[in-house]
């Protein structure tokens, strides 16, 4: 492999370690936040009148963390995968393989962001029950975690056109 080629890599790695280190914190905020509403809604409707905001509160937060958790599992590596076939290719078409299908799942990604900015567009005027919020806020984590994942899955693409492996299952840098 070339310098370039390392290069290339290593800044593309710090890219993905940069969106990794913003959005492993925002994460945990969204659980904590998400187990704050519940307890909340628990307690104002066992000891009060209910909240009627948390329920809402709530379920965007799970979306929210559903979508972001999802794209650190993919990331990671950690998404489930069949891959007995293709691991039992030879090397090279392995890694044609794994190429080929990193390119589909780049393609699905980008087509995913494209027609979920769309879907916010159409939806913009639609604003939630209790709070009022726009619901594109809620719909905005489809696309962002979307072309998020499509950049790691490039990221992936480049590692394996430049060194054949990607390095997967990868963990969190030290």
């Amino acid at each position: 492999m070339t310098q370039r080629a390392r290069a290339l890599i290593a800044g593309l790695r710090r890219v993905e370690h940069g969106l990794d280190a913003i959005i492993q914190p925002v994460v945990f905020m969204a659980m904590a936040a998400l187990i704050g509403v519940i307890t909340l809604q628990i307690i104002s409707r066992v000891l009060f009148t209910a909240v009627e905001w948390t329920e809402e509160v709530a379920r965007f937060l799970l979306v929210w963390l559903t979508f972001l958790a999802g794209t650190l599992a993919f990331q990671r590596g950690r998404h489930i995968a069949v891959t007995f076939a293709v691991d039992a290719l030879p090397a090279r078409l392995r890694q044609l393989a794994r190429l080929l299908a990193t390119l589909v799942v780049v393609a699905f990604l980008i087509a995913l962001a494209v027609i979920s900015v769309e879907y916010m567009q159409v939806q913009s005027f639609q604003k939630s029950a209790a709070l009022r919020v726009p619901m594109s806020y809620v719909y905005a984590v489809v696309p962002f975690c979307a072309a998020v994942m499509a950049w790691y899955a490039l990221v992936d693409a480049v590692e394996l056109i430049f060194t054949g492996d990607t390095h997967e299952p990868r963990e969190t840098p030290s």
